[in-house]
């Protein structure tokens, strides 16, 4: 029997590769014998960076650079295993989770760390830029990180703006003679998620500026500052992108790579699968486990899971997700490819219960998984 093992990560408790490793137990208790391939997913928010590594048989690197509030972070990127490509998650120096909830403010955070790993990749000489932009605190355009790669934002009196999406109220000029000429040279692939323009009730700063600690208030002040961006970006680099599709993902990012680079933007999910070589490894699988922290309606909608079971079905795959927990609407993935889905709690217990033991609990709902299956083969073979 083979076995793909593709999950995502449970946000908040465990990596993709860690819930991977504990499906691989339960299962293995089960059918020592089985051929195990772990896949492990992640969308372009944490856990991107291990995930296309590992899987590839890449390397990892630390880097120290500005984190969301110019303090100075460690923060882990990757090679991939074919020498030439690297893998970088915003999150990793731009990210919600280094910042506390006290401290979150998109008025002052800044994506500069995330451009200077951009040039850490740069200066070793990639020439294939992987960068998932997931899980941001930032609401700047992506004006910090083109600043490290050499675009001048200056105001009326042609001062640098401070760091922040608030600054960029007062922008006047966009100057884009420094940028990093060898962007040119490199392939830019952007795995993101969202299809938000930059500005708007479906902008960057009205729609994900709250979880961001801003105001209703705050919100509207940096979407018209976000406007202003975009109206002098399009004078610096002659593309009109507010309204497109992306340009809102992660607090304005997608603008800003849009704006000075050539980015290809592509769905996470589909990023994971197609370095990892999922179809080529999932045609001779019998069967294929995903799982996620919690699946609803909306994870029919695009999210992980459904991605990985998407293309199993194209090779006539059964898959099966295991979820931390089956919420309002879950059972609508069952209408959009996936065979099975299971519940790992294996009683009524806290959130917090289950973040503490979710090793066990995944690995445990794995095995009982592998026992329902190990029946099923056998009423098969007794037909």
């Amino acid at each position: 029997m083979r076995i793909v093992i593709a999950p995502d990560s449970y946000k908040g408790s465990l990596s993709a590769l860690r819930v991977a490793s504990a499906i691989e137990a339960g299962v293995l208790r089960v059918f020592p014998d089985a051929e195990i391939v772990k896949i492990p997913i992640a969308d372009g928010g944490e856990g991107f960076v291990e995930a296309l590594a590992l899987a590839t048989g890449g390397t990892l690197f630390t880097e120290e650079v500005p984190g969301p509030l110019g303090r100075p972070v460690r923060s882990t990127w990757g090679a991939l295993g074919d020498g030439r490509s690297a893998v970088i998650e915003m999150a990793a120096a731009s990210g919600m989770s280094l910042i506390s909830p006290q401290e979150r403010d998109p008025r002052i955070t800044t994506t500069l760390g995330t451009g200077r790993l951009i040039k850490a990749a740069l200066d070793r000489g990639f020439c294939r830029i992987i960068l998932g932009i997931g899980g941001s605190a930032t609401n700047d355009g992506g004006a910090g990180m083109a600043q490290a790669l050499g675009v001048s934002f200056l105001d009326s009196d042609g001062k640098e703006l401070s760091p922040g999406g608030a600054a960029l109220a007062n922008l006047s000029e966009v100057r884009t003679a420094g940028l990093d000429p060898r962007l040119k040279e490199t392939e830019l692939i952007v795995a993101c998620d969202v299809d938000n323009p930059l500005i708007g009730p479906r902008g960057a700063s009205l729609v994900y500026g709250p979880q961001k600690g801003a105001t209703p208030e705050v919100a509207a002040q940096l979407d018209n500052a976000l406007k202003r961006f975009g109206e002098i970006a399009f004078q610096g680099t002659g593309k009109d992108i507010a309204s497109r599709p992306g340009a809102g993902a992660a607090g304005g990012l997608g603008a800003g790579l849009m704006f000075f680079t050539d980015a290809e933007f592509r769905p996470g999910v589909d990023v994971v699968l197609n370095v990892t070589g999922f179809d080529s490894l999932v045609q001779t699988a019998d069967l294929v486990i995903t799982g996620e922290g919690a699946t609803d309606f909306q994870t029919a909608f695009g999210k992980a899971p459904m991605g990985v079971a998407a293309r199993a079905k194209r090779h006539g795959k059964p898959v099966v997700c295991l979820s931390g927990g089956l919420l309002d609407g879950s059972e609508e993935v069952l209408r959009h490819g996936m065979d099975a889905i299971f519940s790992i709690p294996p009683r009524p217990m806290s959130l917090q219960e289950c973040m503490e033991n979710a090793p066990m609990l995944i690995e445990e709902a794995a095995e009982r998984l592998a026992r329902l299956l190990k029946v099923g083969v056998g009423l098969k073979n007794a037909d």
